[in-house]
């Protein structure tokens, strides 16, 4: 911003609240849920759902478990009546869940929001006019304090005078002091306890007491302070429920939520992925699944995340951010190379304890959840390119190809294949890494190459096996013999007789190859060469295990002369 323009703006003023409670409180419980996809976030797209989007919108969302779904304007236009009543005369109303309604605090508005909602079980009817300084001076051009609380006032007259016109259905009244996060608290306070003087409501039968954040002005303590200051001062406290519904000017609308909850608030709106107007509404997924990362039950089902995630998109025409909190395309991508080893090892350590302890936490290095919970996999979990490590690439040829590495073998894989993602600029998938090994790091068969060999077990008390090769050196062939305790012990003798050893075997290990593989049998051997002490590995892979060991020696061995 420039320097010049700073002049506009003042901090916004905190509360006087220097006994408040809420830091000190713990989350324990999730609050009520309602959804205002199809009403606050369907206003807010380009292209607005069309009714058979809604439709099936609203049994995904009765699907997820939300008790309590916002269904649209039904007085502000004739396309929102007449979802509204298809929902209420095809009975595609679930019987645990509350339809919402929003009108705005006038006659005729509200006159027909009822006829649109007759006939349900049970609807929330949201009145809601302007209360801040800001809308007063401007939007109702320097209306007073009291005339706008007339206005609240006679809105919660006429829901109750109306209440009796639909007899088949269970009217609950919300009222929301527009603007809240930027009214006087006094005045906010003041049009509440005005409704409720109309409304009468019981411990019984509540109102609800929505206190949006309908421009996010404030840090998110402030507006805990907010809700705080008013639960505190509400008469009749037992009889309300206090609802939340931020946005995200200021990009804190989860945090604010948050806070707001801890502030004494029992319900909260917002939205799938966070859509709505400007920045958007809170995003309710973020919320529930933060409550489920700490083990508190929500309600709601997200098990299921990417399909949720498809829907979503393909119903409002918006995509999700690959960075999203938790659905997001890169959220459980390490890329660094120092995550992606911690990562790996927090999920073998991760798996090993499961199996004996099924309740042990979660505890998995840059993992704040395990992935499966919400329908990810770990196959995406981590990535190669240029900021890559040798951990992840041994992840990628553990999980995907059923190599595993040794550890001291790890880093001149790994780095051979970041430098080549370097090299191109660009992600290597888990197939282009499988290929770079394969080429440079496993069945080598220049300048040295296993033509044919031939074991002869010994079966006396000596145990030794005798192997006859025809190898390939330089381009010419020749046949070795050698005598060893083992397969590779006797192909190294042979190649001594060639003078063609100049190195010692210090490590071998030997693996199946797990599913994925034309292979069953992965070897690594890692030679020292003599003189200079350079060690380095080869593997070799073979439908034969001795043979995988026998190539993993070649292998070694054309590393060593081209190093």
């Amino acid at each position: 911003m420039r320097p010049d323009a700073l002049r506009k703006y003042r901090p916004f003023p905190p509360v006087d609240l220097p006994d408040r409670c809420w830091p000190g409180r713990v989350l324990e419980s999730a609050p009520e849920w309602c959804s205002v996809d199809l009403r606050d976030g369907n206003q807010a797209l380009p292209q607005p759902m069309s009714v058979e989007e809604k439709l099936a919108f609203f049994d995904v969302l009765a699907g997820i478990g939300f008790k309590q779904i916002e269904v649209g304007f039904p007085s502000a236009a004739d396309s929102e009546f007449q979802f509204l009543r298809r929902l209420i005369d095809e009975g595609r109303i679930p019987d645990d869940v509350t339809i919402q309604v929003l009108v705005q605090t006038r006659d005729h508005l509200i006159r027909r929001t009822f006829e649109a909602i007759a006939g349900a079980r049970r609807a929330i009817v949201h009145i809601y006019n302007s209360t801040s300084p800001l809308q007063r001076r401007v939007t109702f051009a320097d209306a007073t304090r009291e005339s706008i609380r007339n206005i609240a006032v006679g809105g919660a007259r006429l829901v109750k005078e109306l209440v009796p016109t639909v007899p088949e259905t269970e009217v609950v009244l919300q009222y929301s002091p527009e603007s809240f996060s930027d009214t006087e608290l006094d005045f906010a306070l003041e049009c509440c306890h005005a409704v409720m003087d109309v409304w009468q409501p019981t411990p019984e039968k509540k109102i609800i007491l929505n206190l949006p954040a309908t421009v996010e002005w404030s840090t998110p303590n402030v507006h805990a302070d907010q809700i705080e200051w008013m639960c505190r001062n509400l008469k009749n406290r037992g009889s309300a429920i206090i609802s939340l519904h931020t946005h995200n000017d200021r990009g804190t609308g989860v945090a604010a939520t948050e806070l707001g909850l801890l502030a004494g608030a029992d319900r909260v709106e917002g939205t799938l992925f966070g859509n709505g107007e400007r920045t958007g509404n809170l995003d309710i997924v973020t919320v529930a699944l933060n409550l489920n990362s700490h083990g508190i039950p929500t309600g709601l089902d997200f098990s299921d995340l990417p399909t949720l995630r498809a829907t979503y998109e393909s119903v409002t025409r918006m995509l999700v951010p690959e960075r999203h909190p938790y659905a997001g395309e890169l959220v459980f991508t390490a890329f660094s190379g120092s995550h992606q080893d911690a990562i790996k090892k927090g999920l073998d350590r991760n798996a090993r304890e499961a199996r004996d302890a099924p309740d042990l936490p979660w505890g998995v290095p840059y993992l704040t959840i395990d992935p499966r919970d919400i329908g990810r996999s770990y196959e995406a979990i981590i990535r190669i390119n240029s900021q890559s490590g040798k951990g992840g690439v041994a992840y990628i040829l553990d999980r995907e190809h059923g190599l595993d590495l040794p550890k001291t073998m790890q880093p001149a894989v790994g780095k051979r294949i970041y430098d080549l993602a370097d090299n191109r600029g660009r992600e290597l998938d888990a197939d282009e890494i499988r290929e770079v090994f394969y080429r440079e790091f496993a069945n080598l068969d220049a300048p040295l190459a296993l033509v044919e060999y031939e074991l002869v077990h010994d079966t006396g008390h000596r145990g030794e096996v005798r192997c006859s090769a025809v190898i390939r050196h330089d381009g010419a062939e020749r046949s070795i013999e050698g005598v060893g305790n083992g397969p590779i012990n006797a192909f190294v003798h042979a190649l001594e007789s060639a003078g063609l050893k100049d190195f010692k075997i210090t490590d071998y290990r030997s693996h199946a190859v797990r599913g994925g593989s034309d292979a069953s049998a992965a070897a690594y051997v890692q030679t020292q060469r003599d003189g200079d002490g350079k060690m380095l590995w080869g593997a070799g892979v073979d439908p034969s295990i001795e043979m995988a060991g026998l190539k993993a020696l070649v292998t070694a061995w054309n590393l060593l002369r081209a190093d």
